[in-house]
């Protein structure tokens, strides 16, 4: 496989991002780990995370404990929530390393809001999460801009996506 060569896009819906700021969090030790702890007594894995000096934005699959969770992070700072996300990974042999390849993915879905961005140490995706209601058209888009349209059956590839785990 060639180095910064997109091999492939997947996409997951029913994503739920909760956003969580705080001064508090600014040169502090501990934060994280209290906030991750909410999460664990809640049972509720967190898929996809970033962060800032003062905010933790985060993705959750299931929202069934969501209103506890929330009460709870409550007292860790201000927190907002965004249902009906979806999230998109663009998957290839050292994207992190390629010029370029953020700039190509992102000037494909300029007027598609994307809130929220994690590639971090992964050297083989970046992943971002926009709204649902737009998932489909990005996914399109971007495998027009990535590979061409030939072989793509969005009903097969938007089914996959609401099926991943």
């Amino acid at each position: 496989m060639r180095a910064g060569a997109v091999k492939a896009i997947a996409h997951k819906t029913g994503v739920t991002v909760l956003q969580i700021s705080s001064t508090r969090m600014l040169g502090a030790y501990g934060f994280l780990r209290g906030l991750f702890e909410v999460f664990e007594r809640h049972r509720t894995v967190v898929d996809v995370v970033t962060t800032s000096e003062v905010s933790v934005s985060l993705t959750v699959d299931d929202a069934a404990s969501l209103p506890d969770i929330v009460a709870e992070l409550g007292s860790l700072g201000t927190v907002s929530v965004e249902s009906g996300r979806a999230i998109i990974c663009v998957v290839g042999e050292g994207l992190r390393t390629t010029p370029g390849i953020a700039a190509r993915v992102f000037a494909t879905v300029t007027d598609i809001n994307v809130s929220l961005i994690s590639q971090g140490a992964s050297r083989v995706n970046l992943t971002f999460v926009v709204d649902e209601a737009r998932v489909r058209e990005a996914v399109l888009r971007l495998h027009d801009a990535l590979f061409g349209r030939e072989g793509v059956d969005m009903n097969e590839a938007t089914a996959a996506g609401e099926r991943a785990p």
